[in-house]
């Protein structure tokens, strides 16, 4: 591909990222190597890892969240936290399933979700920060335990 060709794919990628992406899978199958815009190309395989990491991250503050909110707040549990536990917990074991070097992911980021999700449960139930323990309270095992409800 030559530098006006370049330039093209570069302005049809933040012209229209739908057609762009079109154009480069139709590329890749067709073999033609020299028409892919490598740069963005490489970038946004990139961002498809992230995504995932960064989904994980979400579920897992939502989920402890809501453990936190059924195990100190008893008087309010509802069959709509308990949904949301679950399906927290479905969603992150299908991205783990899906993406297996991600396996080890959950553990490494525990403790800085946790205190995200200490705040939101604080927030949310109105009850001070201090009543949610200042480490998690839950083992791993636990908060992806499908049967698991403090």
């Amino acid at each position: 591909m030559n530098k006006i060709e370049r330039i093209v794919q570069a302005s049809l990628f933040t012209r229209d990222y739908a057609a762009w992406a079109l154009q480069q899978a139709a590329d890749l199958r067709a073999g033609a190597w020299g028409n892919l815009d490598r740069d963005n190309l490489a970038e946004e395989v990139e961002s498809l890892g992230r995504s995932e990491r960064n989904e994980i991250e979400s579920r897992l503050v939502v989920l402890l969240a809501h453990l936190l909110k059924w195990k100190f707040q008893p008087e309010k549990r509802s069959g709509s936290w308990e949904g949301t536990i679950l399906e927290q917990r479905t969603r992150i074991s299908r991205r783990l399933a899906e993406s297996p070097s991600l396996k080890n992911f959950p553990s490494e980021i525990l403790a800085e979700e946790y205190e995200i999700a200490r705040l939101n449960a604080a927030g949310e139930t109105s009850l001070d920060r201090a009543t949610f323990p200042s480490t998690c309270p839950f083992t791993l095992a636990q908060i992806l335990d499908k049967s698991f409800l403090p």
